[in-house]
């Protein structure tokens, strides 16, 4: 074998080390569209169940990387919704809350004030209106907004202000509710 087939059997061996490509079904997203879909896979290992209920806090510290992209816990929570809906789990099965604090508050101004900060359209506020729809409960924290001067009125209808982030995601713990932080 010559010193020119070498180059060729190593780069053959490489090869067949590659993992093929799956085909995948594209992700649904049936609840909340600008949020992440969800693929159904068959023969899982805890797999959504339709009669259980989801009791689930979204603490919704972190903003988005670009102002022109949702808040995570907006993503993450509508993304949720939409697999267990995909799963076939029925509406009134999610328990949902968010509750903002630190820099995800900025992403619940209203259109005129977020403008005014980023010089784009909010792209969370058709979100907050869906998640509304879909019986999520939405809570900011005052702590959060007198901390940053924010006025109450600047931010979204959808949202309610509550005294103290961290008293809320106590009583929701305290309530059974699963802690997941965005």
């Amino acid at each position: 074998m010559g010193r020119r087939a070498i180059p060729f059997l190593i780069g053959a061996c490489f090869c067949t080390m590659i993992p093929a490509v799956a085909q995948w079904p594209s992700p649904k997203a049936p609840v909340i569209p600008e949020a992440d879909g969800y693929v159904a896979i068959p023969k899982v290992a805890v797999p959504p169940e339709k009669d259980h209920i989801y009791r689930v806090v979204f603490d919704a510290s972190v903003s988005a990387s670009e102002p022109t992209r949702l808040l995570p816990a907006l993503n993450n929570a509508g993304a949720e919704l939409n697999a267990l809906s995909v799963s076939g789990v029925p509406h009134e099965n999610a328990k949902f809350a968010i509750v903002f604090r630190g820099s995800a508050i900025w992403g619940l101004l209203d259109d005129a004030h977020y403008r005014a900060k980023y010089d784009v359209s909010n792209p969370n506020l058709n979100v907050l209106a869906e998640l509304k729809k879909a019986g999520v409960e939405l809570l900011v924290c005052g702590q959060s907004l007198a901390f940053e001067k924010i006025d109450p009125k600047t931010i979204s209808p959808e949202v309610v202000l509550a005294s103290d982030a961290l008293i809320v995601l106590i009583k929701y713990q305290n309530s059974g509710y699963a802690l997941l932080c965005f």
